[in-house]
């Protein structure tokens, strides 16, 4: 290649590279004219879809211009002359590539008043259907998409939802929109005149409307279409005045387009305006690639489903079984375990370590039961040695207290064989010695067969034990060691005293190693100062036992280790003494306590659960 032949290749690709430039970077134009506002819910979806799809657009970017005629609320006879004057100023200074009309007000406008606005534009529709068309012919500049609009698969359905219907109910408005739609339900529902009462409701005011709503006849359905005007020429928001329409009626509400549902009607064969502004998009993109409208046919989109509200169906009784094959149904309350699985999952691993937890707490529960009834075991063993114990203290006492009835009855005896030697008849003093051989010979026979109960080695045996009783037989059993260390013994009973439920032998035991523990805090008292009170009484159901001496008192230091084991001052003691007495009133489900007297000595409380009424 020559060095001419190549820089006139540069040339002309730096020129190709500027041509292309321009057209790369070039802004393209689409005004988008709505019959009413764009916030209502219809247009939005139409919107929405239509920008996202121009949006889209692969090499120019695209700016849109939205305009909104507003029909329903500033419609007049001189308003379209001046619509038209106002959009052919505002964009004069503009090239419009392509120019949407959404729904069939606009495209009348824009055919009509828009040629001297858009003379040569391309025009795109939407939402427009058959019917609205009148099979008038379109400009070559004009394609775009068909809406099938249909009212009657909706009765149909509602009429196999409720069988035993018989007035039907069509709901509508008095603008133009309102009305030519009405016409349309009309034409449709021709095939049911002869079956069913038909009422049109077009001309109440808004009000007025929903208290006759309020009070329809049994067997009725409820059509609503559209409602942008009101009967006192008021304008309304269509799908906000069909939620108060579904509020207010006592029969089953049911519409024909999708932006309805939600807002109160229980479903129907609905048609749907999201894929129009899709389908409208993407036409006006092939427009602004090259093609033109002239060989684009406009085409009808099937966008109709079968949809229902699912808290209307409830709300109603009509089970979805019920429904036509194939229908979708909205808003389902969601599960509990669509809603809250994870909760679920982690309570359900939560429960399951606490399961975990409980066994392993129950079987060590079970171990450490094993191990006090162990204990209680050795208890009894220790309770048995300190009975023994006791026993070995009390031997002298007894064997004084055993001789002096023996000493009697080997006296007794002697003179009444004396006096049996003389003749009889007998006198009284014979029989006054029987009398009293035969008295000491029972209390020998009662002192013996204490010691025996008391020493006998036994298991715990619940029964109802009369309290005052037991402490009058303990202080007998110590009377003879009590005079022997000079104690005076004062018992003051509570007359009205119920039983307590516990072992007799072992509710003795405490009651001796209490007294003897008192017995022996007051061998260092002065000989006239030596006192042991006893008194029960009787409160919140327990019987309370008081023993109380004139002793030296505890020791601070030692009163809160007073009933742990092998704690003594004693010298020949082995300190299990109140350790078991312990013991067995916690068994018995009672409580032991002492404390030191304001004057002198201590006293030990005892309280037990009573068994009954005295």
């Amino acid at each position: 290649m020559t060095r001419a032949t190549f820089g006139l290749c540069v040339a002309w690709t730096i020129v190709g590279i500027a041509w292309a430039l321009p057209a790369s970077a070039a802004t393209r134009h689409v005004v988008v004219l709505y019959d009413e506002r764009p916030d209502l819910p219809g247009l939005a979806l139409i919107d929405a879809s239509l920008s996202a799809t121009l949006a889209s657009h692969p090499g120019d970017s695209v700016q849109i211009y939205r305009e909104s005629m507003d029909l329903s609320r500033v419609g007049s006879a001189d308003y379209l002359p001046r619509l038209r004057d106002h959009l052919r100023a505002k964009y004069a200074h503009l090239t419009i590539d392509v120019v949407v009309a959404v729904l069939g007000p606009p495209l009348d406008f824009l055919l009509n008043e828009g040629s001297d606005v858009f003379p040569e534009t391309p025009i795109v529709f939407c939402g427009i259907d058959r019917q609205e068309l009148g099979g008038r012919p379109l400009p070559s500049r004009v394609t775009g998409v068909l809406l099938r609009r249909e009212f009657l698969p909706t009765l149909d359905i509602a009429l196999k939802l409720h069988p035993d219907t018989r007035h039907v109910v069509h709901v509508a408005g008095t603008s133009e929109f309102d009305q030519r739609l009405l016409g349309q339900v009309r034409q449709e529902f021709e095939g049911y005149d002869s079956t069913l009462d038909f009422t049109f409701m077009t001309d109440l005011p808004f009000e007025r409307l929903l208290q006759t709503l309020a009070t329809l006849p049994p067997q009725t359905i409820v059509l609503y279409s559209t409602l942008f005007q009101d009967g006192a020429g008021q304008a309304f928001v269509p799908h906000a005045a069909v939620e108060r329409i579904s509020q207010a009626a006592n029969a089953p509400v049911y519409g024909f387009v999708d932006q309805y549902l939600g807002h109160g009607i229980v479903g129907g064969h609905l048609y749907t305006l999201r894929a129009h502004g899709e389908h409208a998009g993407n036409l006006a993109l092939r427009i602004l690639g090259g093609a033109t409208p002239s060989s684009i046919a406009p085409v009808e989109l099937p966008t109709l489903e079968t949809r229902f509200d699912s808290r209307q169906l409830q709300r109603w009784g009509i089970s979805e079984r019920s429904l036509p094959p194939g229908s979708i149904v909205d808003f389902r309350e969601p599960s509990l375990w669509s809603q809250y699985k994870l909760y679920v999952l982690g309570a359900v691993a939560v429960v399951g370590v606490q399961a975990l937890t409980i066994f392993g707490l129950l079987l060590q529960r079970s171990r450490r039961r094993r191990a006090e009834i162990e204990m209680l075991k050795q208890r009894a063993e220790l309770a048995h040695l300190n009975r023994v114990v006791t026993s070995g203290q009390l031997a002298a006492s007894i064997a004084h207290e055993l001789n002096q009835p023996l000493m009697a009855i080997m006296t007794n005896a002697g003179a009444l064989q004396k006096i049996l030697e003389r003749r009889e008849p007998i006198p009284d003093e014979a029989r006054e010695i029987v009398a009293d051989i035969l008295k000491d010979d029972q209390r020998a026979a009662e002192i013996i067969r204490h010691m025996r109960r008391f020493l006998r080695k036994h298991e715990l045996v619940h029964g109802e034990v009369e309290i005052n009783e037991l402490v009058a037989e303990t202080i007998h059993l110590v009377g003879v060691e009590a005079a022997t260390r000079n104690v005076r013994v004062k018992f003051e009973p509570d007359s009205d005293l119920p039983c307590v439920a516990g072992d007799r032998v072992l509710l003795q035991q405490v009651m001796m190693n209490l007294v003897l523990n008192a017995l022996e805090a007051m061998t260092e008292a002065p000989a006239d100062a030596r006192w042991l009170t006893i008194r029960t009484g009787n409160g919140d159901g327990a019987v309370t036992i008081h023993v109380r001496d004139s002793g030296t008192g505890i020791p601070h230091e030692k009163l809160e280790r007073l009933f742990e084991p092998f704690q003594t001052d004693k010298k020949e003691g082995l300190g299990i003494g109140l350790s078991i007495t312990r013991a067995i009133v916690d068994a018995h489900g009672g409580r032991i306590w002492a404390e030191n007297n304001a004057d002198r000595g201590a006293t030990f409380h005892v309280a037990l659960r009573t068994a009954g009424p005295a």
